[in-house]
């Protein structure tokens, strides 16, 4: 073990001084990433320009979007299933992608106000239907809310609902106590002021996400890309997964 750590030590240090690294990153992951990033720097010398941009959906937004449209990256971390499109497409190079953390989705509300019981699929629905507005991302766990779980609910004509672009924005509104719900991957609701999380939701109708670092086909920078991707998937990450109201990769 003490071996082990000695090469993986020497693997990250043994990089050229500001090397620089592209990274285009989702919201479900960013919790961690922030956290462990300046350490990453630090250790290894290579300077990370951070990017944003949704796992999927529709919008000049999302990191399929932003490639297509040339905007450069070496790393990309989003959800599997969004990674999966861009595996589709031949935009990952074949054998780099590894799964970093997982997120159940989960509910929260207004700093300060009354937390609904979700504890059971009835009383989960309930709470939906009793709000006046739910925002949710039109990402991953959004596609899966609107166009699978309130209909299958059979709630979709009791309830209002926005979809913005990234999460950050849905959180930004329940923050502002513009909805009165927010439903999405727990690593978005948690540590956001002005909003209190209530939980995860039922595990019979929960997704529970992976969220997945990959290197960008052509990456002129792949070994500064195997380091970061290695770094983040590292005993060093349960940490800020944990922190970020995330589970690591079973």
């Amino acid at each position: 073990m003490k071996f082990f750590s000695i090469c993986a030590l020497s693997f990250l240090l043994s990089t050229p001084a500001m090397a620089q690294l592209e990274v285009m990153i989702s919201g479900g992951f960013s919790g961690p990433y922030k956290q462990m990033l300046p350490a990453f720097e630090k250790a290894t010398g290579i300077k990370v320009v951070t990017k944003s941009g949704a796992s999927q959906g529709s919008g000049p937004k999302t990191i399929k979007a932003q490639l297509a449209a040339g905007t450069t990256a070496d790393v990309v971390i989003l959800s599997r299933e969004g990674l999966t499109e861009l595996m589709e497409q031949n935009k990952i190079l074949q054998g780099s992608d590894v799964d970093l953390a997982q997120a159940p989705l989960g509910l929260a509300i207004p700093a300060g106000n009354p937390k609904p019981d979700i504890s059971t699929v009835s009383a989960f629905a309930n709470a939906l239907v009793k709000a006046k507005k739910i925002v949710v991302p039109g990402s991953t766990s959004g596609i899966y809310l609107t166009q699978e779980l309130f209909p299958k609910l059979g709630v979709s004509n009791q309830i209002s609902v926005q979809v913005t672009e990234r999460g950050a924005q849905s959180a930004a509104i329940l923050a502002a106590r513009e909805a009165n719900i927010a439903v999405q991957p727990s690593s978005e609701l948690v540590n956001i002021p002005g909003i209190d999380y209530v939980g995860p939701i039922p595990n019979s109708v929960q997704l529970v996400q992976t969220f997945a670092a990959a290197i960008v086909l052509n990456s002129p920078n792949q070994e500064s890309a195997k380091k970061l991707i290695q770094f983040l998937s590292s005993p060093n990450a349960v940490g800020p997964i944990k922190n970020s109201g995330m589970n690591v990769v079973p």
